[in-house]
């Protein structure tokens, strides 16, 4: 019994608390990971995952002092699954934080989730521009792009290349939709005409009577989104239909991320606009770039495992604003906005949307990487429409 009368005078001489920050770093926060494993996207799903982890693992597995414990659902890439499994996130694992996910859909529904909660949730792919518009939130952040940036930017840098006559064509779902709006409004600024649209069923990779189509449009170039397993067979296809060195394509980095391996030859040449690159003059992507490789067996990080990587970065500025937790929202978002976040891809802050404002780079497929070659758009920041924010 004197053991522990001497514990609760040590309590009332300190005034230590049970419930101060000191205490709860000794807690975990649970991170649920809602990410393709599975299915077109799986890919981009692991290489955010491995950006992620291995931040963490850069601080020592803790995250404002407290132990990270992930809770893992694949999302299939499918949104008729999302609401049940961002439930069984929240409701059967009570997780603290949500992370996801890659397609649009699915990210909607997380949003959705996390609006109702309260629950904190970082987007480190997904573009879908309503998460950062009107499901924008004080709790709802995004390490990654709006999908009107990154079409936008593609716009931008067409027609600044003198292009007048494009035909687009991509998947038929959010992300592509919404790219296409962003690449047509930049472009027709710039006095050009989309004579075509062109769209393919979500997911499906069959689009020979379009590039037929193509052939006997001619236009002066083509601007596209695919990502995944699509880019590298579409790639592979136009180069193969004898287009590529007639119509120029264009795209947004999604085309060429990740996929390079598998589109060989056929990409090169293909000319994309996206936040980050191969060859970044960067000192922090310099050693991203060696980190990555020495965690995953020589790999090469790409635009998604960036993305992962600075998704933990924001948590963990948040979470060491808030003292380690992360029901303290207000604190977080603090925290977060006031930022500077050092990521591989050059600094950036987050809008009032929670959105990043960055940089877009022009790239050129040269000798199987994505080479910058000038700035498609500066400091590029989405325009959050609907958004009520301050």
């Amino acid at each position: 019994m004197k053991k522990y009368h001497f514990f609760w005078q040590f309590i009332l001489l300190t005034g230590f608390s049970l419930t101060s920050p000191i205490a709860l770093s000794a807690d975990e926060v649970k991170v649920g990971v809602m990410l393709p494993a599975t299915g077109t996207y799986a890919r981009l799903g692991s290489n955010i995952q491995k950006g992620f982890k291995l931040y963490v693992e850069e601080q020592g597995g803790k995250l404002a002092g407290r132990d990270i414990k992930f809770v893992n659902v694949d999302s299939e890439g499918n949104p008729s699954k999302a609401v049940d499994n961002v439930n069984k996130l929240i409701k059967q694992h009570d997780v603290d934080v949500l992370v996801g996910s890659v397609h649009s859909g699915v990210a909607m529904a997380m949003a959705k989730a996390a609006k109702s909660s309260g629950k904190l949730m970082i987007v480190p792919n997904a573009g879908a521009n309503q998460v950062t518009g009107p499901f924008c939130g004080v709790n709802i952040y995004r390490t990654s792009f709006s999908s009107w940036q990154t079409g936008y930017a593609a716009g931008e840098a067409m027609g600044a290349k003198g292009f007048k006559k494009v035909v687009t064509i991509t998947w038929k779902y959010g992300a592509g939709q919404q790219m296409v709006e962003g690449f047509k409004e930049a472009f027709e600024k710039s006095g050009g005409e989309v004579i075509e649209e062109m769209w393919v069923p979500f997911p499906k990779v069959e689009w020979q009577a379009q590039l037929t189509q193509i052939a006997a449009l001619k236009p002066d170039g083509v601007f596209t989104f695919f990502a995944g397993g699509g880019a590298v067979k579409f790639v592979k296809d136009y180069a193969a239909a004898g287009l590529k060195e007639n119509f120029p394509l264009y795209g947004t980095g999604f085309l060429t991320d990740g996929t390079l391996q598998g589109q060989g030859e056929a990409a090169e040449g293909v000319m994309t606009a996206l936040h980050y690159a191969d060859d970044m003059d960067v000192e922090k992507d310099r050693a991203f770039r060696k980190a990555y490789a020495k965690a995953y067996n020589g790999e090469s990080p790409d635009v998604y495992a960036v993305q992962g990587y600075d998704a933990a970065q924001l948590l963990d500025i948040g979470l060491t604003g808030a003292n380690g937790d992360p029901k303290n929202v207000e604190a977080f978002s603090k925290a977060v906005r006031s930022a500077t976040i050092d990521s591989p891809r050059g600094p950036f802050k987050l809008s009032k949307a929670h959105n990043p404002i960055q940089d877009f780079y022009l790239r050129e497929v040269k000798g199987g990487k994505n080479i910058v070659v000038g700035i498609a758009a500066k400091a590029l920041e989405d325009p959050a429409k609907g958004c009520k924010l301050k």
